[in-house]
């Protein structure tokens, strides 16, 4: 196993567990299936398990397997504070010490604010207290590690990142999200500052894999390199040395083996030339399948009327590169629920952003079609009631 070291100089594996998605027995997790599974990682070197009060059953399913193994100071536990739920500061106590109870420990190592998308919601986090909180926890040794979970755009990224001495923080990354969320700008940004980055989504949730277009999936299987659909993804993560974790899903034997020997054998750095010609190769496959030819390279922001542009048509691309649920999901997380409205629908036309698209694309059609496919019924009632929710939760 290949280790990388947080800012006190402590090894993280590179190779983290993620927790969402743990195999299901009837109604709930299953428990004898996942600890075996569980038990593989460790023994091989992963020492990383990350979980959020939120993944039903998940803290308590861990929680109990590394009790009854003994291996609670054996690995590092990350949860998450579901920062969109806090209206207090008792509130974040009390959610905090029922993670403390299903986990079954005393201490959480690495700590994240859950799901931020844009520094107004950590303002509100600081106006319930939670610098003040977050300084008794680790002066008691309650909490080790600080960080955030992040899911907006790269300038909503580093506006978090800069405003406060976080430990730690975690990204949606891949090669096919190598440009968008905080993309690899935050990537770098964050490495720079010393700052450990932890991956999630590393295959799109097994888009990257499953749901890859077939000539794709012919490249990669006729390339001399060998690599399956997953190690092709995290071989081009694990040999980027900013990256310090990649979480992975793992549900079943078969992959906790593939991306152990994936992850033990990848080093900064070793990613060739050819390596990275076929993802080239592969991205081009998906791109194929892009509704608009955006590189998300910004230089048509800021819009004057404040639009997401690239983030819009990220989102319209997502919806036939995978399957349009995910896409008008991502928009949702993404643009719709952003503090200021950030809608195609107000866009005056002036045409600024065309003059600067290097891409030359007619922006001001393709918002139109855009947002006129992510708002479709009933997408566009649930995100009124979503931008209701967060006008009252201000």
């Amino acid at each position: 196993m290949q280790y990388r070291k947080n800012r006190r100089g402590e090894p993280l594996s590179v190779l983290g567990y993620g927790c969402m998605r743990f195999s299901k027995k009837g109604v709930g997790i299953d428990i004898d299936k996942t600890e075996k599974e569980i038990l593989a990682a460790y023994e091989a070197g992963v020492n990383y398990y990350d979980t959020a009060y939120l993944y039903p059953g998940s803290e308590a399913a861990l929680g109990e397997i590394l009790e009854r193994n003994h291996l609670r100071e054996k690995v590092n536990v990350a949860t998450k504070l579901p920062q969109y739920m806090v209206r207090s500061g008792a509130q974040i106590e009390k959610i905090f010490q029922e993670e403390l109870t299903r986990l079954r420990t005393t201490w959480i190592d690495y700590y994240l604010m859950h799901h931020v998308t844009n520094l107004t919601q950590w303002e509100k986090l600081k106006s319930y207290g939670i610098l003040d909180w977050i300084k008794e926890k680790k002066e008691s040794g309650q909490i080790r590690n600080i960080g955030f979970s992040f899911h907006g755009n790269t300038d909503s990224f580093l506006e978090v990142l800069n405003d406060y001495d976080w430990d730690f923080c975690q990204i949606q990354y891949n090669y096919w999200d190598e440009l968008s969320q905080a993309g690899k700008a935050g990537l770098k940004t964050a490495a720079a500052k010393g700052i450990p980055v932890v991956i999630m989504e590393p295959l799109r949730g097994g888009k990257l894999v499953d749901m890859l277009p077939k000539d794709a999936k012919a490249l990669i299987a006729k390339d001399p390199c060998g690599y399956t659909p997953a190690e092709l993804g995290f071989r081009w993560l694990f040999s980027q040395e900013e990256v310090s974790v990649v979480l992975s899903g793992m549900n079943s034997m078969e992959m906790v083996k593939e991306n152990v020997r994936v992850a033990s054998e990848t080093t900064p750095g070793s990613f060739t030339e050819e390596n990275f010609a076929l993802v080239e190769k592969v991205k081009e496959c998906l791109n194929r399948s892009m509704k608009v030819g955006c590189t998300e390279c910004r230089y048509c922001m800021p819009c004057p009327k404040h639009v997401d542009i690239p983030g819009t048509f990220r989102c319209y691309n997502r919806m036939y590169a995978e399957n349009k649920f995910s896409g008008r999901q991502e928009y949702f997380q993404t643009v719709a629920l952003a503090t200021e409205p950030s809608f195609a629908s107000q866009c005056v036309e002036c045409g600024k952003c065309e003059q600067h698209c290097p891409q030359h694309i007619a922006i001001r059609e393709k918002l139109k079609e855009a947002d006129k496919e992510l708002r479709a019924f009933p997408y566009n009632v649930a995100i009124k009631v979503g931008r209701k929710f967060m006008a009252k939760a201000k």
